[in-house]
């Protein structure tokens, strides 16, 4: 009887442990694979690894510059500069007077709080821009667009004077009269 039994087990082979424990090893990858390429998506979207300062170069005055982030955060903000810019031209010129009215722009609140702490400095660089244009040159859409640029660097270099921050993304004119 004992014969009985060794022959019956005799004729049954080992399980594959070889076999099992790679299909162990190719699934503890995937899961590896799958967790990383979660982790890595959210890390790309911000929703991971945020609380992150930005960073900040100096320039050599030894004030700080903040560097531009790629990806800007929320929707746009809007802050009407009022009230609306108004500048004489020269005697010679056929037009005599204009009126601006302005909108800071930028994704970032605290930037628009910073333009509307120093509203005063701002407003006093942009009404001597204003004031030094020809209205000849202003007639046109191109005229218009360069001086809208040269008042976008104006506050920027305002701003980069007082708080070390030369950060705004853009402004736009609301309103554009010359009389």
């Amino acid at each position: 009887m004992a014969d009985d039994l060794d022959l019956d087990t005799a004729g049954e082979e080992e399980p594959d442990k070889g076999g099992s424990l790679k299909w162990i090893i190719i699934g503890v990858l995937g899961v590896v694979l799958l967790v990383g390429a979660i982790l890595g998506t959210l890390y790309f979207a911000g929703i991971l690894g945020g609380g992150e300062e930005p960073p900040v170069a100096e320039k050599g005055d030894g004030k700080a510059v903040e560097k531009t982030t790629a990806a800007p955060k929320g929707p746009m903000l809007y802050l009407p500069m009022d009230p609306p810019f108004v500048v004489n031209f020269g005697a010679d010129a056929d037009m005599r007077f204009m009126q601006l009215t302005l909108q800071a722009a930028d994704h970032d609140p605290a930037v628009l709080e910073r333009v509307k702490e120093h509203a005063p400095a701002i407003r006093n660089s942009l009404v001597m821009l204003f004031s030094s244009q020809s209205p000849e040159a202003l007639n046109t859409r191109e005229g218009k667009e360069k001086l809208r640029q040269e008042a976008l660097k104006e506050v920027r270099r305002v701003l980069g004077e007082l708080t070390g921050q030369a950060k705004l993304e853009n402004i736009y004119f609301t309103s554009f009269v010359m009389q």
